[in-house]
């Protein structure tokens, strides 16, 4: 499964949101199920940012994000998440 969290972060915050995420993604790396991670910025629009992240499945994903390590991590940058869903099935890949 894939999730997806949108982020919109006011361009002054762009270099620290990258600093944290990273972190972010380090302490999800560590997190059994994780297959992979990325985290983008849109093109057109500099201020919405995408953390994608691939999983084994979604109890994989949603037992990581409970470990305390990631929601000391997570948590601050919450408050810029867009709200809307963001696991996703994978129903074709190639």
């Amino acid at each position: 499964m894939i999730a997806i969290t949108r982020y919109r972060v006011p361009e002054e915050q762009s270099d620290g949101f990258a600093e944290q995420m990273g972190r972010v993604l380090d302490a999800l790396a560590a997190s059994p199920g994780y297959r992979s991670g990325r985290l983008a910025r849109t093109v057109d629009e500099p201020t919405l940012w995408a953390l994608v992240t691939e999983w084994d499945g979604a109890g994989h994903y949603r037992r990581a994000l409970g470990a305390y390590d990631v929601r000391m991590r997570f948590i601050p940058l919450s408050a810029m998440a867009v709200d809307e869903p963001g696991a996703y099935e994978v129903i074709t890949s190639r």
